[in-house]
């Protein structure tokens, strides 16, 4: 599978009988129209370095074929192995890594151990920001720490769960302010439901099946979606639409048991998805992040939101006190 020419190992694509089963590509196709530069060294223009030579001002280590480096598709396999074994539950990574990338993993891992290299495979639309394709030069390009300066990471994670994996997903503030709202309409359906929860509501005197039946049809619904290639997005859906029912269904005049089962159900799907996680206490990186907000409005001369901030806080009991050492807060 495996051969070595002037200190470079390749493997040979032919050598596996089955090589482009993940991206559906033929090995002869592939060759006639490859636009590869012809590298005479090479059995085939489409095999793929496992052993790459040293060259001048590159990191290379010992090796039976004299000083190099990994090849890029081998450090993947090895490191996979190493710590995962030799078949993957799940692998994912964006849909231009899918060829010839995770199509080399595949042939190289499963011709070493004869065993499936990954039983699942998820690739990933691509991220753009404000519709352009990030990237430093356009000075779009930022991380998730930087991110988080400005929203909940909760937030980052709706938006991200909001559209289905294989689509390409656009990033602008405009954006998360949306799904900010979103979610925080969830939070309130959860306050609402635990205001009920606790009254003193009456209990049942004759179960009301078709409410129930109800019930348990939004969660097999949004268990299909999530069945349906993780469709998170439809996941998301269903659940305003069990929160659109229980909002029409519950008032003080309930019984106790079908809140008690809405409220289940409902924080069990937001569960799945990883959201509405947090207790009602403002956590410390948010109310700085807050600050650092109404410190910006206060910059731009936007009066009303740097109130609307120091408003906000206050209703989570935190008290701002502006002073020459520049903010301080505290808990009341």
């Amino acid at each position: 599978a495996a051969y070595e020419v002037d200190g470079n190992v390749y493997f040979s694509i032919e050598s596996a009988r089955d090589y482009g089963k993940l991206s559906g590509k033929n090995i002869d196709e592939l060759q006639s129209g490859s636009r590869i530069d012809i590298n005479v060294d090479k059995k085939n223009p489409m095999d793929f370095v496992l052993w790459k030579k040293e060259k001048p001002g590159e990191p290379s280590w010992d090796s039976p074929w004299g000083k190099g480096r990994p090849g890029w598709h081998i450090e993947c396999s090895v490191m996979a192995k190493t710590i995962l074994g030799e078949t993957i539950d799940i692998h994912s990574g964006g849909e231009d890594l899918q060829f010839p990338h995770h199509e080399n993993e595949i042939a190289q891992s499963e011709t070493l151990s004869g065993k499936p290299f990954a039983n699942y495979w998820l690739h990933n639309g691509m991220l753009t920001v404000d519709n352009q394709k990030m990237s430093k030069s356009l000075g779009n390009f930022f991380t998730v720490k930087e991110i988080a300066k400005e929203y909940d990471l909760e937030v980052l994670r709706f938006f991200l769960l909001s559209a289905h994996y294989r689509t390409p997903i656009n990033f602008s503030r405009e954006v998360m302010d949306q799904n900010e709202n979103a979610l925080d309409r969830l939070y309130n359906a959860k306050k609402n439901l635990e205001y009920y929860l606790s009254l003193d509501l009456k209990t049942e005197e004759q179960r009301d099946e078709e409410l129930y039946t109800s019930l348990n049809n939004y969660r097999d619904q949004f268990v299909a979606s999530m069945s349906d290639d993780l469709n998170t997005a439809d996941a998301i859906a269903n659940i305003f639409e069990l929160v659109k029912f229980i909002n029409s269904k519950v008032n003080e005049d309930s019984p106790k048991e079908f809140v008690e089962e809405a409220y289940k159900l409902f924080m069990e799907l937001c569960k799945v998805i990883g959201i509405l996680s947090k207790d009602d206490e403002i956590l410390e990186e948010d109310i700085l992040r807050l600050i650092e907000e109404r410190a910006r409005a206060r910059k731009d001369k936007d009066f009303a939101r740097s109130d609307e901030i120091r408003d906000e806080l206050f209703e989570k009991g935190i008290v701002l006190e502006d002073t020459r050492d520049g903010v301080k807060w505290k808990k009341v």
